[in-house]
């Protein structure tokens, strides 16, 4: 609860100023059936006309009161509310930005943005609209307690039989429906993940002509989804019945107990009167007190879900580092193992050791799956090794600044993503402050050059999300462009010339060399004439190193990279 209320520190006034309003609104309804019956007992039956216009008037003055006290407490409690939905959500979304990789596979991204969206918004609705009956029943309840007693204690016994009754039917509604909410929200993001799905792969799914199987794995998680929430919100809206039960039960035992000591002469008319009205604030007040508990237990599901992404532990820290810079771009690997989870079974990557020297050109080849992406990933700390060490320049990785360390390297990976906005702010991410010379340097280097100029505004074409309007091997360019923007002093291009035929990629290949010579740089490829001009050559099989080399060397003395060269030799002269 305390962390809980640290979100709401920077609303801390809207908070107090709705707090007020809430309770002086109470304070001032409360008054207006004790006027009221004043109005029955003394000026009725009087016949007093000046002092029911006076009294009259104090109800209305009262009443506008009352009124304007609540416009101001809907006011501050939804800027409270809201404030709290703002804060949780930059809070999650910066604790992401932290996230490694690691991070970030033990969540599903669904699952995330139900986090940041659906999770939040129960929260901040549940402040918005439960702050006004949180604050204002416990008030009105007692004080309507404390009059009813002041009023007539014989007849308040009543509230010791009714009271405990609603009580426990209303605990029973609350236990049993806290565990739908948790239930109801994973379902939500089984939904969530299939329209994700669907939207990012929708070309794949018109393709192989899936839209009716899509459509029918949707009307699954969605049929779950209204099962589970039917499921809950029946059984939640069982406190109005519940309420309503105890209610005219109450009602029905005050009137039959207060008419009979009306008709003795052991209470006034106008005292039974404003006996009800309080009996219903009280009643009332348990109502709003039930609809509040169902808020929070609905709540209190979407707070745990959101604790779980801020207290998830980050397991890439800078514990270690010092005020270093990565100044040549010399590697090495130091007998490197890891594994994605601490407690799996084997090792991804095992007994892993090479040295690559500064301004090196360093090809890494291997079967699909034999996890080459996830060696290069340990350079720039995406994934911490689980043994050995991974040096830059003669220092571990962890002695340096992750900012540092990451400006210093610049990775195009395998899934190439470009973002919504010009192409041109699409190359800045690689530097901001980038001059247009640096920008046509580096699209030179990448080839973008030679198709730049067909795009409907050059610089300027909207790249939409994802990068639809341009062809696998164009973004693949651009994002190669970008990695060079950054000038760092190692490149790791993780298969990404794939899509690019081999005269083009020939053509980045000597645009690299020629325009930077002193960067290393790293490339994996399926391709063996990717690499067959790096200064060495390592072939990863299923997780280890099987040779290291030239490629004249291992074309001479190993089978595996024989094989595929051979393959690719055999597929061209097709």
């Amino acid at each position: 609860m305390k962390e809980f209320l640290t979100y709401l520190k920077p609303y801390r006034k809207e908070t107090l100023l709705a707090i007020f309003c809430i309770e002086a609104e109470t304070v001032f309804e409360l008054l207006i059936p004790m006027v009221m019956a004043d109005i029955i007992d003394v000026g009725v039956a009087s016949g007093d006309r000046r002092y029911i216009l006076m009294k009259g008037l104090q109800m209305v003055v009262y009443a506008l009161i009352s009124l304007i006290l609540g416009h101001g407490c809907a006011r501050y409690a939804a800027a409270c509310g809201q404030g709290l939905g703002a804060e949780l959500r930059k809070a999650e979304f910066k604790k992401l930005q932290k996230f490694s990789f690691a991070n970030t596979d033990h969540f599903s991204s669904a699952s995330l943005v139900t986090r940041l969206t659906g999770d939040v918004n129960t929260i901040q609705n549940s402040v918005s609209t439960g702050m006004r009956p949180g604050f204002r029943a416990p008030v009105m309840m007692l004080t309507s307690l404390a009059v009813s007693f002041y009023l007539n204690r014989t007849l308040a016994i009543v509230f010791f039989v009714a009271v405990p009754i609603l009580g426990i039917l209303l605990f029973l509604i609350v236990s049993r429906v806290r565990p739908m909410y948790a239930v109801m929200q994973g379902a939500v993001d089984k939904v969530n993940r299939i329209i994700q799905e669907n939207l990012t792969a929708v070309r794949v799914v018109k393709a192989y002509v899936r839209g009716n199987h899509e459509i029918e794995k949707f009307e699954g998680v969605n049929q779950n989804l209204k099962n589970n929430s039917e499921r809950a919100f029946r059984t939640a809206v069982l406190n109005m019945p519940a309420m309503q039960f105890v209610m005219y039960g109450t009602i029905l035992a005050i009137l039959w107990f207060g008419g009979n000591m009306a008709m003795a002469g052991e209470m006034e008319v106008g005292e039974l009167t404003g006996f009800l009205s309080y009996v219903l604030q009280v009643l009332n007040s348990l109502m709003m007190l039930s609809n509040v508990f169902l808020m929070l237990t609905r709540g209190l599901a979407s707070w745990r879900r959101i604790r779980e992404v801020l207290d998830e532990e980050i397991d890439i820290t800078e514990e270690q580092a010092k005020e270093i810079e990565v100044q040549k771009g010399e590697i090495e690997f130091r007998d490197v193992s890891f594994k994605y989870q601490k407690n799996a079974a084997e090792n991804v990557l095992e007994h892993i050791s090479f040295h690559i020297l500064p301004g090196q050109t360093f090809g890494i080849i291997g079967q699909t799956g034999s996890a080459k992406s996830t060696l290069v990933q340990l350079i720039p700390r995406l994934y911490d090794v689980t043994e050995g060490q991974v040096l830059v320049d003669g220092h571990p990785v962890q002695e340096y600044p992750l900012k540092g360390l990451r400006d210093s390297i610049a990775m195009v990976l395998q899934k190439n993503t470009l973002f919504s906005g010009t192409v041109e702010e699409n190359l800045r991410w690689g530097k901001e402050d980038a001059t247009r010379e640096e920008i046509d340097t580096a699209c030179r280097i990448a080839c973008v050059d030679e198709f730049i100029d067909r795009l409907e505004n050059g610089y300027q074409t909207e790249m939409g999300q994802g990068g639809v309007n341009v062809s696998g091997g164009q973004k693949q360019r651009l994002c190669i462009a970008r990695a060079i923007l950054k000038r760092p002093k190692v490149l790791i291009l993780d298969d990404s010339t794939s899509a690019v035929d081999t005269a083009t990629e020939a053509k980045i290949r000597e645009g690299l060399e020629k325009e930077l010579p002193g960067m290393t740089k790293i490339i994996i490829a399926q391709r063996v004439s990717s690499v067959a001009h790096a200064d060495q050559i390592l072939i990863l099989d299923d997780g280890k190193l099987n040779d290291i080399g030239t490629h004249q060397e291992l074309l001479e003395r190993n089978q595996i990279y024989q094989d595929i060269y051979y393959s690719q030799q055999e597929g061209a002269n097709l």
